[in-house]
């Protein structure tokens, strides 16, 4: 697999609603955040604050009502090649084999068929996720960890610059979350992409970051911003035993408590 050129995040002022039946609901607001080339940034807030919206903005499905959006320095007007979205979910074809549901990235990326060469990339693809003694396996047949590792695969076959993913990691068990989250990490090395990760679990952000960002209750505001220095590879020097790693999850907590009253009030 060839090595990927990160680049940039940057959104400037953003202001975005929805129209529905009750009226007009404000879910950004004045948002404004950076990502640096190659940079994992994290976002962290109650439901419903806008961190979904936020991603789409990225991901070229929404457009903003206000501000700016651009990824290498060039304005977001709908989906890039070089932009890769990972849902909570997976979104697998269910009729599609593992090798196939990959080999879609790159067919949706450049509209037509896989080459040969591409194929092969697929496979190495499927090898690197620990998957590809299960390239001929449907969706059905495959636990939801091994469903998260096509997803994945799928993304970045395409050799995107920059990988947006939407709480990716949400509905797996413990032990099978935390052993993606070294295999995130794995990659990202492998790729020098850059990550917008979005996560309700505090110390999942922490341990993956370089930056996590917090944000308000809806319409969703950045409330802060806080910087992440533990050494990597983090899988190989465990964070979370050190007591910086308490006194940064302690500092998060406390900021999305005060949220979260004023949600339940």
């Amino acid at each position: 697999m060839s090595e990927t050129a990160a680049i940039g995040i940057r959104v400037e002022d953003v202001r975005k609603r929805f129209r529905g039946r009750g009226g007009e609901v404000l879910a950004l607001d004045r948002v404004s955040l950076t990502a640096e080339p190659g940079e994992f940034l994290t976002v962290v807030g109650p439901s419903g604050c806008g961190k979904t919206t936020l991603l789409r903005l990225l991901a070229g499905l929404e457009s903003a009502d206000e501000g700016t959006v651009s990824v290498g320095g060039r304005p977001v007007v709908g989906p890039d090649p070089y932009i890769s979205v990972v849902f909570q979910h997976g979104g697998l074809l269910p009729w599609r084999s593992v090798r196939d549901n990959v080999a879609l990235g790159l067919s949706l990326k450049h509209h037509r068929r896989p080459t040969a060469d591409e194929w092969d990339r697929v496979d190495q693809m499927l090898e690197m996720v620990g998957l590809k003694d299960f390239r001929h396996h449907y969706p059905a047949e495959l636990s939801g960890g091994m469903q998260q590792r096509v997803g994945l695969a799928r993304a970045l076959v395409r050799e995107p610059r920059v990988l947006l993913m939407d709480e990716p990691f949400g509905a797996l068990d413990a032990q099978t979350r935390a052993l993606l989250q070294e295999e995130l990490e794995r990659l990202w090395e492998q790729f020098h992409i850059t990550v917008f990760f979005i996560t309700h679990d505090i110390d999942e952000a922490i341990y993956l970051s370089d930056r996590v960002v917090l944000m308000s209750r809806r319409p969703g505001r950045i409330k802060a911003k806080m910087a992440v220095s533990f050494p990597r590879p983090r899988r190989e020097n465990d964070p979370r035993a050190f007591p910086e790693f308490s006194h940064l999850r302690q500092q998060a907590w406390t900021s999305l408590k005060e949220e979260l009253r004023e949600v339940l009030q």
